[in-house]
This record gives C-alpha cells, structure tokens and sequence, in this order.
C-alpha cells in the first residue's frame, strides 16, 4: 500500500468535499430566521387586534409557533426548511419544539414507553437540564445580591 503525505491527503480531501459559502449560508440563515420571527410577530400583532393584552397575545403566540413547528416536523417539512436554512431555523421556541418531535417521530416505532417515551426528550434534554439548572443558579445570585447590596 502506497502511502501519502499530508498534503497530498488534504489535497484529496479538498477536491471531495463540497465548497461552503459561509455568506450564503448566512443569508440563507438570516432570511429564515427573520421569516419565522415576522410570522410570529404577524401573529402576535393579530391576537392584539383581538383585543387580547400583549402578554395574553404573547403566550398564545408562543403556542401556535410551537404547534406549527411540531406539525411541520411531523410532515417532514421542517428538516427540509433547516436542511435550507441551517442555523435560521434554531430560532429558540420553533427550534426547541423542532427538536422533541424529532426524535418522538423516529423512535416512535419502539413503542409508546421505551420508544417515544424515552427517546423524546434526547435533545432537548440537556437544553431543560442545563437551563433550569442556570436558572437556578442566577436566581440564588439574584438573591444574595439583592440581600448584601438591599
């Protein structure tokens, strides 16, 4: 067996590996993150003309974006828009729902408890872990600091 060099091995490597276009992937992000931002701002801005409060509007707001990112995974919609848009489409409440339908949809065939059950919270599990445990601990600082300081 021949061996290569380094170079000669990333010369090979860069003539197999697609080409990336960090602005276009950029503007791709950007351009569907916004339109997800200004969907739920359309929304909101709806609910308002409803005559609900902005903090009522706000929260059901929230719900129908969720609701539209858990159907629109469930149609195998939402990984063709990321697959687009990449990063754009981690806009946190769209993203978050995005990623516990995910895994509920493709382990749903080991069953409801070992399966869905289990699996659905793979990743964003961490993502609740991780957040309440920093909540926790900016709310303990949050209070000492109000404590010493009055």
């Amino acid at each position: 067996m021949k061996k290569i060099t380094t170079a000669q091995y990333k010369e090979m490597l860069d003539n197999i590996t697609p080409g990336s276009s960090f602005l276009l992937k950029s503007l791709r992000a950007f351009l569907i993150g916004g339109a997800i931002c200004m969907i739920a701002q359309f929304i909101c801005n709806y609910l308002i003309g409803l005559n609900l409060s902005q903090n009522d509007a706000s929260t059901f707001t929230s719900i129908i974006m969720i609701l539209i990112s858990a159907v629109l995974t469930g149609l195998n919609v939402y990984g063709k828009i990321a697959k687009f848009a990449g990063a754009g489409t981690l806009v946190p409440i769209t993203g978050f729902a995005n990623a516990v339908v995910s895994p509920a949809m493709e382990f749903k065939t080991e069953g409801y408890i070992l399966g869905l059950g289990a699996k659905m919270f793979i990743i964003a599990g961490p993502v609740i872990v991780y957040g309440v445990l920093t909540s926790v601990i900016c709310g303990f600082l949050l209070l000492i600091f109000r404590t010493v300081i009055g």
